[in-house]
């Protein structure tokens, strides 16, 4: 497959020094070579919907979802007027026919004549599950275990609290269900259990009690909270990070009031990579890096808690396949480079044989506060960047978009991911009548902007004028509560910048002098009427270098 990236400037799906050149004189491959969602549309004078020169280049097959009707028909045409030569066609086409005819594709039945077609009592069947049960059990880390907390008597009182405790979705990740793994419910995953269901099961068979309180708040003060936390699913570009920090401080702040009543604490740490949560390890009695255990929550209570009769159930196995960082800098570090200085090494791993105390850990990043607070990045490719969220206001109701497509209460706006560069980075705001689009924090806190004004920092928004009619308007604005905030009007200049492609806006922050920078709750509050449409990637803090733009 041909990637997104560019060889010294070259984009892959148009390159046949590597397509060709390499891949097959050089490399001797002999398979077909197929593209990313629309890559050929990136290469210089191409659209999705035409690019001979892809074709030319060495790729057999186009990967072109929602444009392969009209790529269809002009690349037929460019094999008639002799753009492309019939016998790049035919042997692309060879190609594919003849993987597919080696791996006997011509003979083999329809997958509705195999003989297990239809049996859907099989999937999630018993065996299978225990399957992955024992996977995800075999994949935990016990990075923590001071004084030997674990594994735990059944038969306590167990709160359960943190946002990933009874959430599947969190807990496989991205390409689950969707692309990015969100928008997804518990019931959405049938037989498949959440980390709380798993624990529920234990204590209660035990004779204990469990109660779950996202928020760490009880009812009845327990013996030992369960903490239960992580990134939110992503995939691919969605997924990158300028730094290790991981920078939901939610958890942090339950661990900390529960530590603080005198409660031990464990944590279960969902994410796919190592980050940097040290924070969060000296808020901790005991400290699992669960990865995404997938469907099977039961797995992390196998090892969290003794059997009924006080036996150990399961052991940890777990080792790192990777240094768990010591610092956010998401510098190199491999076993075996000089200076190698991790927090965890590579094969570290506890287990209930162990008796080691990790000490109390430095919570010095190495980073900027800003940077660990997200306090600077909003929108990152058409998606909010934790812990803020887009948010559509109409008629005084808000609405969190989740989904690829999200309308508001009563519909006077709606955001939809679109691709610009790639698959669904960027999205469409589209006023039908007077309605809000906000960046806000998901939890109501409020940040610091304040020493940031002071040194010229800029709102940086990259965006794509699509209508604006000449009775709509169009602001931007800012917001410190329900009843504090700043707008500037930028109808006059948005109107300039309509078919005009790509434009990027510096708003300096010193512009919204009605605003309290100390507390910020929303740093984007587009306002607009009906007949706006506007399509954002990326909202974010930058220096304003004396290019900002403050309104009419």
């Amino acid at each position: 497959m041909a990637s997104y990236n560019s060889w010294h400037g070259h984009k892959m799906h148009g390159f046949a020094p590597m397509l060709t050149d390499v891949l097959r004189g050089r490399m001797g491959f002999d398979g077909f070579t197929v593209g990313d969602w629309n890559g050929h549309g990136q290469i210089e004078g191409c659209e999705p919907t035409d690019c001979p020169a892809s074709v030319n280049a060495g790729l057999d097959m186009f990967m072109a979802p929602d444009s392969w009707q009209t790529l269809y028909h002009n690349t037929l045409a460019q094999v008639k007027d002799g753009r492309i030569s019939e016998a790049r066609l035919g042997q692309a086409v060879s190609r594919v026919l003849r993987i597919k005819a080696e791996m006997g594709l011509f003979e083999q039945i329809t997958p509705s004549a195999r003989p297990l077609a239809g049996r859907y009592e099989l999937l999630g069947a018993p065996e299978h599950r225990a399957v992955a049960r024992e996977a995800a059990r075999k994949s935990l880390v016990l990075l923590k275990n001071n004084d030997n907390l674990l594994p735990l008597s059944a038969s306590s009182r167990v709160l359960v609290a943190g946002d990933g405790a009874d959430n599947i979705g969190k807990q496989t990740g991205g390409w689950t269900l969707s692309w990015q793994g969100t928008g997804n419910s518990n019931s959405d995953f049938p037989n498949g259990e959440s980390v709380f269901d798993g624990i529920r099961q234990a204590v209660e068979a035990a004779g204990g009690s469990v109660e779950l309180s996202a928020n760490g708040r009880y009812r009845e003060k327990p013996d030992v909270a369960i903490v239960v936390f992580g990134e939110q699913p992503y995939a691919e570009f969605i997924g990158d990070r300028s730094h290790l920090a991981f920078d939901d401080g939610r958890a942090l702040a339950i661990l900390s009031e529960l530590k603080a009543k005198g409660i031990a604490t464990v944590s279960v740490f969902l994410s796919g990579r190592p980050l940097w949560v040290n924070p969060e390890l000296n808020q901790s009695d005991a400290f699992v890096a669960a990865f995404l255990p997938g469907s099977e929550g039961g797995a992390i209570a196998d090892l969290l808690f003794r059997a009924a009769d006080g036996t150990i159930r399961h052991d940890f196995r777990g080792r790192l396949s990777f240094s768990w960082p010591d610092n956010a800098k998401g510098e190199p570090l491999n076993l075996g480079d000089v200076g190698y200085a991790p927090l965890f090494a590579y094969d570290y791993g506890l287990s209930y044989d162990d008796k080691l105390n990790v000490p109390q850990l430095s919570e010095e990043s190495g980073l900027d506060p800003a940077q660990i607070l997200n306090v600077g990045r909003y929108l990152y490719a058409g998606k909010a960047v934790r812990p803020w969220q887009l948010q559509l206001v109409d008629r005084g109701d808000m609405t969190v978009v989740t989904d690829a497509l999200q309308h508001s209460t009563h519909g006077a706006i709606s955001a939809e991911a679109t691709d610009r560069h790639q698959q669904e980075d960027s999205v469409v705001i589209s006023f039908t009548a007077d309605g809000v689009l906000a960046l806000a924090h998901d939890t109501g806190a409020t940040v610091d902007l304040a020493r940031l004004a002071e040194g010229d920092m800029a709102l940086e928004i990259e965006y794509q004028l699509l209508s604006l009619t000449d009775n709509t308007s169009l602001s931007i604005g800012m917001a410190c509560g329900s009843d504090c905030g700043a707008s500037l009007d930028f109808t006059e200049y948005f109107s300039e910048q309509q078919g005009r492609g790509w434009q990027s806006l510096k708003v300096p922050l010193r512009c919204f002098t009605d605003m309290d920078m100390t507390r910020v709750t929303s740093p984007l509050v587009l306002q607009g009427s009906a007949g706006t449409v506007i399509q954002l990637a990326n909202v974010r803090l930058a220096n304003n270098e004396g290019q900002g733009q403050c309104g009419q």
